[in-house]
């Protein structure tokens, strides 16, 4: 499907009820699809769990030798006006930039693969409840400028106040179902038909986001 069609049905698709879509999720979810929640919230957790121990690491490691010398100095103001050193300042921040998109994109593969086996199962289709679909190499470069992409459509919006990043929270939501239902569509295509149907649904979409995170 080109994506002038997906964008008409998106304008012209029905106003959904908020308590019946979510009664209708949570139903679903029951009867198909928890475990593959649990197993995809598990892999997640694998994967971000080391690169949280990779940024930490160092940070409580300079923290705890700059109190050791503090407390080694009775006269010293290092505690107070910490001798910063640049290089190490520009080493975090690959480091931070590095864990940032890595965890990023894995975990956009994750869920574009859950929400894939979730449209694979309540359509009835017979396929492999495969987690790792979009960590394939025709993904690849794919998901990494997506995740690259969310990212930058965050930062932006964060430093743009906090109006904007509400109002980004939801079209950024769809990226995984959009990328998920439709791989083989650009980057560009798959955050424009996000932005699409999340201005579209927005007020609903953000309602369920609110209630479901409760």
């Amino acid at each position: 499907m080109i994506i002038t069609e997906i964008q008409h049905r998106i304008q012209n698709a029905k106003d959904l009820d908020l308590v019946i879509t979510l009664n209708q999720s949570i139903e679903l979810f029951k009867k198909k699809d928890w475990v593959q929640g649990f197993v995809t919230i598990s892999l997640n957790m694998i994967l971000v769990i080391p690169f949280i121990m990779m940024i930490d690491f160092p940070i409580i490691f300079m923290g705890l030798t700059e109190a050791y010398a503090s407390a080694n100095d009775l006269f010293s103001v290092t505690f107070l006006q910490p001798d910063v050193n640049p290089i190490a300042m520009v080493m975090m921040f690959v480091l931070y930039l590095f864990a940032g998109i890595v965890m990023s994109a894995g975990i956009m593969r994750l869920k574009a693969a859950f929400y894939r086996i979730c449209k694979l199962k309540d359509s009835g289709q017979m396929g492999k409840e495969d987690y790792f679909y979009f960590f394939k190499k025709p993904y690849l470069a794919k998901t990494i400028t997506l995740g690259l992409a969310y990212i930058g459509i965050s930062l932006i919006a964060k430093m743009l106040c906090i109006i904007p990043v509400i109002y980004v929270f939801v079209p950024l939501s769809y990226i995984f179902v959009v990328y998920a239902f439709n791989p083989d569509k650009s980057v560009s295509e798959i955050i424009k038909l996000s932005f699409d149907l999340g201005n579209r649904k927005w007020l609903m979409s953000f309602g369920l986001l609110i209630v479901s995170g409760f």
